[in-house]
């Protein structure tokens, strides 16, 4: 699957979230700041090397006194905008991405399991129950242990390296991991969030373009870390209806029971009689 942005460039991934640009001004501000801070404290410290070098004529004051008070106003003033950024801008922000969800009944939800080194989406049926997960059912072929025999597990779906989504709309996935801490980083979306072994940790957000990008593990979880790749589709309602209904008939195709509306067919048992 080719990806659209290969790369991301020199500065920030494209952002195709809902409250992407408030986090991107957020880190924009930051680094300017400290770009500020670097560059001044560069220069003073040249200043100072040059003012109080050591040369004929002139010795150190070791008094403790001092005249040149700059320094520490300029300490002052750091410290205050700091508290403002910190109280003004990153708290409001944070609290609307970190608490401030949406109604599930409003939004899509998945869950999303990580393990050493693979990601598996788990969505719902058509019910919008998700069915049982038991860890005596996990294999190759089911990799969160869903049991199939719980009605409401019949018709959920389970997408391996891949999460799609339909666009314009609200998606809360529930984060788990079977193993080690993974972080689950969808860059485009702004969303990192680490992932702990036996927890379920929300997260929400919204896209607002469609588009082909990437899942990446933010997390060092072992020596296949690397390999930890999985596909973020973000598609139109229609195409992701579309894809939905794919998965469902290929849920009932794999299934024991007939597909609606075509008849079983029982091969026929041949008698002793008929036999003889």
């Amino acid at each position: 699957m080719r990806m659209e942005h290969p790369h991301y460039g020199f500065w920030l991934p494209p952002n195709i979230s809902t409250h992407g640009a408030e986090i991107d001004k957020l880190i924009s501000v930051l680094h300017w700041f400290m770009l500020v801070l670097f560059v001044g404290w560069a220069l003073y410290l040249v200043y100072c090397l040059i003012r109080f070098r050591e040369r004929p004529g002139h010795e150190a004051d070791i008094s403790g006194s001092t005249h040149f008070s700059l320094p520490k106003y300029i300490e002052i003033g750091i410290i205050i905008f700091e508290a403002v950024l910190l109280v003004f801008f990153s708290f409001p922000i944070w609290s609307k991405v970190k608490r401030d969800f949406p109604n599930e009944a409003d939004a899509l939800v998945v869950r999303v399991t990580a393990e050493q080194f693979a990601w598996t989406v788990h969505y719902a049926g058509k019910d919008g129950k998700f069915g049982q997960l038991k860890i005596e059912l996990i294999d190759g072929t089911n990799p969160v242990g869903l049991d199939r025999q719980d009605p409401n597990g019949k018709d959920d779906i389970l997408s391996p390296n891949t999460l799609n989504i339909p666009v314009n709309k609200p998606i809360i996935a529930k984060l788990t991991s079977k193993d080690v801490i993974h972080n689950f980083f969808l860059p485009v979306m702004r969303v990192k969030q680490d992932i702990i072994p036996g927890m379920t940790v929300p997260v929400w957000f919204q896209a607002t373009q469609t588009g082909k990008f990437e899942i990446g593990c933010a997390q060092l979880c072992g020596v296949g870390h690397t390999q930890m790749r999985g596909f973020f589709n973000v598609m139109s309602q229609e195409e992701f209806e579309t894809w939905y209904q794919e998965e469902e008939k290929s849920l009932l195709a794999s299934s024991d029971e007939p597909l609606p509306g075509k008849p079983l067919e029982v091969a026929k048992i041949q008698t002793i009689k008929e036999s003889k």
